[in-house]
């Protein structure tokens, strides 16, 4: 049965970021995060009649929208926040980045596992700040925070742990243990923890569920910001907002700080969309995590034919992490590039040898990529 997920959409001359890069070149680009899959018939609605208003001034974060983000994280998470504890954004990389420079003071270090989502890193080599990068290990399918051995990777004075929850790259969805022990540790070291919360409508295993840190225990909400959005669950990347999720009234101060100065407002349109889609996108959500969760089978099953190249299991998110270590090169994107593939290389994450994939698209179009990729292993003569 053909699902509309499968239906092509045309983006080479639709402004992509992701598409145009490579535009007038036979390269699929599965890079970037975001999908090949139109917004829900709710968001696409909802910004089509505010269009049709015609007057698109500065937006206010309007009690509707306060209200509807708290019902969403009381419902789907069993999280109890209050209204005034929502700081409105742009987006959550601008929103990594103030993370950084108001929650830490200058030769003050950071740290953030590794690999992670680039904008951990960029945050502190930009702020500039000095960092330590904890080591993730691969066990049981799983990348997990080496328990063990974190007080080692930590640099003496660190303020501020930067995490990715459910993890970029690799999908791990953190278990409640898992994030109990990390919450305890943070308040042995009295560290403030920042959480980007990104995909964590995008849980793709059966039986699990994303939990939210801040929502586990008093202490680590009153010393956590946690930072969520809806652009990457209905793709709308392009009208994003994001909101940061702080009890301790000091860490929502140090993240307004710069609104509305170096950091602009939230997008009027991304307000739009994300209360379309809070109010009405839930079925349309689930029906894209069944789809993303057969990309995921099919891609398992293409690579056990590809040698050189394997993948852990992926719990969430539409970004399998590709180890292609033995093939034997630093950058295998750069392979794969060569033969009509654009993935993400795994140095961008701090880990060569690997390389991200995008899965959100239509699965014919990932087949086409996966095609190309075996004839770039065979092209090694192994």
């Amino acid at each position: 049965m053909t699902s509309p997920f499968d239906q092509p959409v045309e983006r080479r001359d639709s402004d992509s970021l992701r598409w145009q890069r490579y535009h007038g070149r036979d390269v699929i680009p599965l890079w970037v995060a975001d999908m090949d899959f139109r917004s829900p018939a709710c968001v696409v609605d909802a910004l089509a009649e505010r269009v049709a208003h015609g007057v698109f001034g500065y937006a206010t974060a309007d009690a509707p929208l306060r209200a509807a983000v708290v019902d969403h994280l009381a419902r789907d998470y069993g999280w109890r926040v209050e209204p005034d504890w929502l700081v409105f954004l742009p987006g959550v990389v601008s929103a990594l980045h103030t993370a950084v420079l108001r929650l830490s003071e200058p030769g003050q270090p950071v740290a953030f596992p590794s690999p992670v989502y680039h904008h951990l890193r960029q945050a502190a080599t930009q702020a500039p700040r000095p960092f330590s990068a904890i080591p993730m290990l691969l066990e049981g399918g799983r990348w997990v925070l080496p328990w063990q051995e974190l007080d080692r990777h930590l640099l003496p004075g660190t303020r501020l742990l930067t995490i990715s929850n459910p993890h970029n790259p690799g999908g791990t969805v953190f278990r409640r243990q898992e994030l109990l022990r990390l919450a305890e540790w943070c308040c042995e070291l009295d560290l403030v923890l920042c959480s980007d919360e990104i995909h964590a409508g995008l849980v793709l295993e059966p039986g699990l569920r994303h939990l939210p840190v801040a929502s586990l225990d008093p202490a680590i909400s009153r010393r956590t910001v946690t930072l969520m959005s809806l652009s990457k669950t209905y793709n709308f990347a392009g009208c994003s907002l994001a909101w940061a999720v702080a009890e301790d009234p000091g860490l929502r101060r140090a993240l307004s700080v710069d609104l509305h100065a170096s950091v602009p407002g939230h997008s009027l349109f991304g307000a739009v969309a994300t209360l379309a889609a809070l109010r009405d996108g839930e079925p349309w959500r689930r029906a894209l995590v069944d789809y993303l969760r057969a990309n995921r089978d099919h891609l398992l099953h293409r690579l056990s034919e590809l040698p050189g190249v394997s993948c852990s299991g992926l719990e969430a998110t539409f970004l399998p992490w590709l180890d292609c270590s033995a093939l034997g090169l630093d950058d295998p994107a750069a392979l794969f590039l060569r033969h009509g593939v654009a993935l993400s290389p795994g140095s961008q994450f701090g880990q060569t040898g690997f390389a991200r994939i995008n899965i959100g698209t239509q699965r014919a179009l990932l087949d086409q990529a996966l095609d190309r990729m075996a004839a770039a292993v065979r092209s090694l003569g192994r």
